[in-house]
């Protein structure tokens, strides 16, 4: 990873409308985002993710704050100027944007045209593309005799065609069914290693982060709450919009009916392949219940969160935890009222 940052946002705020019914749908937004990496900000509905990432080309204009690309700081850019630089800011929207009387090659040429590259070449390069994300015969077709994966994969291609540096995908797999989003998410994550493109994903969804994306950014109630590798937040997350985002659909406690204490344990890829709670119960000569438990792949490892219920006998509830400390598993206690 780079030292300089492709993307840094610093104090960024945007509102929408004035007075009594003024909207805050950013605040005070932090983010420094490195060349070539894959970069994700993940939030629930309403969270500001879309609007952040719209800030970052200035399709939104920031109400404060700045927004350093490559650099230079764009918000402080001429409208001719900040033309020339979104040619360096490819993006992916969930609805497509296609223009529905253009070829797929015709749809690709049109960014092309429009920073002024001849016909000819466009052409070329946009045959190029299409033969990169899977569709060289598909350069005739129209958007309606696409499917909706062939879509994203044209969208894909004119977002490429002027060589950007970033590449912003706004719930791009969302409107796609699980086996297309799998290959969406396949075509990018070779696109990012092939060609460096630095890719950010909008997506509310976290096995989109899980599968594709090295940093994480949480967004909740319009603020940035925590930012890191996505094993690291996976495994230990430090804010409840993190947990929210990790353990399930919805708060931690909803993943079952419980009352009492319990031990949540948090797994990475070193300790999966051993009998940990077979080993713990043997030592510590006492059954426990197990809760709740999930495993997910992440960057090619197996990372798991596992919840314990504990006895109430607190010489033995010492016991495991002296032999999770021993086996350097990662838990937390804690309390749940059904």
């Amino acid at each position: 990873m780079a030292n300089n940052p492709i993307i840094k946002i610093e104090s960024l705020s945007k509102t929408f409308g004035s007075g009594e019914t003024a909207v805050t749908a950013l605040d005070d937004i932090n983010l420094s985002i490195y060349p070539g990496e894959i970069f994700g900000i993940i939030g629930l509905s309403g969270a500001g993710k879309s609007t952040l990432v719209r800030c970052m080309n200035l399709l939104e204009r920031p109400t404060a704050g700045r927004v350093i690309f490559d650099g230079s700081d764009i918000t402080s850019l001429s409208d001719k100027e900040l033309r020339k630089v979104r040619q360096s800011i490819g993006m992916i929207f969930q609805s497509f944007n296609l223009l529905m009387q253009r070829t797929a090659l015709d749809n690709v040429c049109f960014s092309l045209e429009i920073a002024g590259v001849p016909k000819k070449e466009a052409k070329k390069r946009a045959r190029e593309l299409l033969e990169t994300v899977g569709l060289a015969d598909k350069e005739k077709a129209y958007p309606s005799q696409l499917s909706g994966g062939q879509k994203q994969r044209v969208a894909i291609a004119r977002a490429l065609a002027t060589n950007p540096k970033v590449l912003l995908c706004d719930e791009a797999t969302s409107a796609l069914d699980p086996t297309t989003t799998q290959s969406i998410l396949e075509l990018i994550k070779e696109l990012n290693q092939k060609t460096g493109v630095t890719v950010i994903i909008i997506t509310h969804e976290m096995k989109v982060i899980e599968q594709i994306c090295h940093r994480v950014a949480i967004i909740d109630k319009s603020r940035i709450e925590e930012v890191g590798m996505v094993q690291d937040v996976f495994r230990q997350p430090k804010t409840q919009a993190a947990k929210k985002l990790i353990f399930t659909n919805g708060d931690s406690n909803e993943e079952f009916a419980g009352k009492g204490r319990y031990l949540r344990l948090v797994f990475d890829g070193s300790q999966t392949d051993r009998p940990v709670i077979a080993n713990m119960v043997l030592k510590c000569g006492e059954p426990v219940s197990i809760a709740f438990a999930k495993t997910k792949m992440i960057s090619g490892k197996m990372y798991g969160h596992m919840l314990l219920e504990l006895p109430e006998n607190p010489e033995i509830v010492k016991k495991i935890k002296a032999y999770l400390d021993s086996e350097d598993i990662t838990y937390e206690e804690e309390r749940y009222d059904a």
